[in-house]
């Protein structure tokens, strides 16, 4: 307690410090408005739906604090188009000036972000172009997307003023040039030299201090934007193998709690993994209310199957339809990019989740019934007399025994044989009142039965 309230008071004075230093800080802009105040956003690693959060907060920032530019540092082979078009569509409306340091790469996604900046810096031995897009498995995406990608980096030079036949060439193979930069059949990468000879370099540089220099900002105070612990969650959580984990857990989890009817620590797992899920997917805009109103409602109709009108088999169809519809279109993105090809990361994520959970399914079928943690969930003593129980000293005498169930077995519950009431667990299955059942098995004082099956 006592190391607690020392951690405490350090934080404390760590934010104080801080504040103190950020209140100089903005106090010196103030007294001195020639100091240009320039946020560095790093475009580093894969392009993703977390960089779009970042680099918006990061263009929130610089506009709430009079921010006189905001600098791209960019080094990166690409990634998701949604994201890198998203993250275009809040640079090009921000009315602070928006430069680019290309820091060795800007391929793919990367040089439709770079292309948003006024001004380009390129440091020596770097590329910007092969913005083609491909799937996952450095598949060419569909002539869907590569037109919606050409029309993207098209547009985006034309706001530059730079030439849209140089941005489509880098996108389409198929476009000519009247230079030695490209052949028909290739896709355009430039280095720098080439880029400046194009026009889509402005100047080379060796670091951010000589970019911002040759771009004639000089003076400045330099504010990095860090992600936040937020953004790199998300970032974690939104990968395809990491949502196949989630939805695996998830439905895992969920089944064990519908199963037992125990909402312990394996639900929870379940219930925070689905939370994550969904909560990401939502957050990064992959998904909206509709699909997780979709889920919800699929679970309540498995929930009635199950417990309420059990036997129709309408209600619980409907529920796994519902389930299966809002966790793949939970990971489906923007509808105007969707094709065949496209389709195939969701669909194996899903795939892959649902392997998982029929994984978990058959052990928990074939082990929770005789496990000793499963024991704890059902009684294990005997009853008072007055109630219709009864103690018996041998219970293995009881094997093959036929009697009827008098409450559902889910899977634990009270059957009747002989007239007389005990507490029995099915072998895994739920058995519905009034089944006739059979002693298969004896453990101690735990009765194990199946669904008697005449033949």
């Amino acid at each position: 307690m006592k190391s607690f309230k020392i951690l405490t008071v350090i934080i404390l004075c760590l934010n104080y410090c801080i504040s103190i230093a950020q209140t100089d800080t903005n106090r010196n802009l103030k007294l001195n408005p020639s100091i240009s105040k320039i946020y560095i956003l790093e475009i580093k690693n894969e392009v993703d739906l977390a960089m779009s959060m970042y680099v918006k907060r990061g263009i929130l920032e610089a506009e709430n604090n009079n921010a006189n530019g905001i600098l791209l540092h960019i080094n990166t082979f690409g990634g998701r188009l949604d994201a890198a078009t998203d993250i275009k569509d809040a640079l090009l409306n921000t009315k602070i000036n928006v430069y680019s340091f290309v820091d060795k790469r800007a391929i793919s996604a990367g040089s439709l972000i770079c292309l948003t900046a006024k001004k380009i810096a390129m440091s020596q031995g770097s590329s910007i172009g092969a913005a083609t897009p491909v799937l996952g498995d450095g598949v060419k995406a569909s002539e869907k997307v590569v037109s919606y990608m050409r029309g993207e980096m098209r547009s985006t030079a034309q706001k530059n003023n730079r030439n849209p036949i140089i941005a489509e060439a880098m996108v389409d193979e198929n476009i000519s040039l009247n230079d030695s930069l490209k052949k028909v059949g290739q896709l355009l990468t430039l280095t720098t030299d080439e880029a400046v000879g194009v026009g889509y370099c402005d100047t080379v540089a060796i670091d951010i201090i000589d970019a911002l220099n040759k771009f004639g900002v000089n003076n400045s105070v330099l504010v990095k934007v860090d992600s936040s612990w937020d953004e790199t969650l998300i970032r974690i959580v939104t990968k395809p193998f990491v949502n196949s984990l989630l939805i695996m857990l998830g439905l895992g989890g969920l089944f064990y709690g519908i199963k037992t009817g125990h909402f312990g620590v394996i639900a929870a797992v379940g219930f925070l993994s689905l939370a994550l899920f969904f909560g990401a997917q939502y957050i990064v805009k992959l998904t909206n209310v509709i699909e997780i109103a979709m889920f919800v409602v699929g679970v309540l109709l498995l929930i009635l199957e199950i417990f309420i009108i059990p036997g129709v088999g309408v209600t619980g169809f409907a529920g796994v339809l519902l389930v299966i519809s809002s966790i793949f279109l939970a990971m489906l993105g923007s509808f105007n990019l969707v094709d065949s090809n496209t389709l195939k990361g969701p669909i194996y994520s899903l795939a892959g989740g649902f392997v998982g959970f029929s994984i978990i399914i058959y052990f928990i079928i074939k082990y929770m019934p005789t496990s000793k943690a499963f024991g704890m969930l059902t009684l294990q003593t005997v009853q008072s007399s007055k109630d219709g129980f009864l103690a018996v000293e041998d219970f293995k005498s009881m094997i093959g025994k036929s009697g009827i169930v008098i409450s559902t077995l889910r899977p634990a519950g009270v059957a009747m044989f002989d007239s007389k009431k005990y507490d029995v667990v099915s072998e895994g299955d739920f058995i519905n009142k009034k089944e006739k059942v059979e002693i298969i098995q004896i453990e101690g004082r735990r009765i194990v039965v199946r669904k008697n099956i005449p033949f």
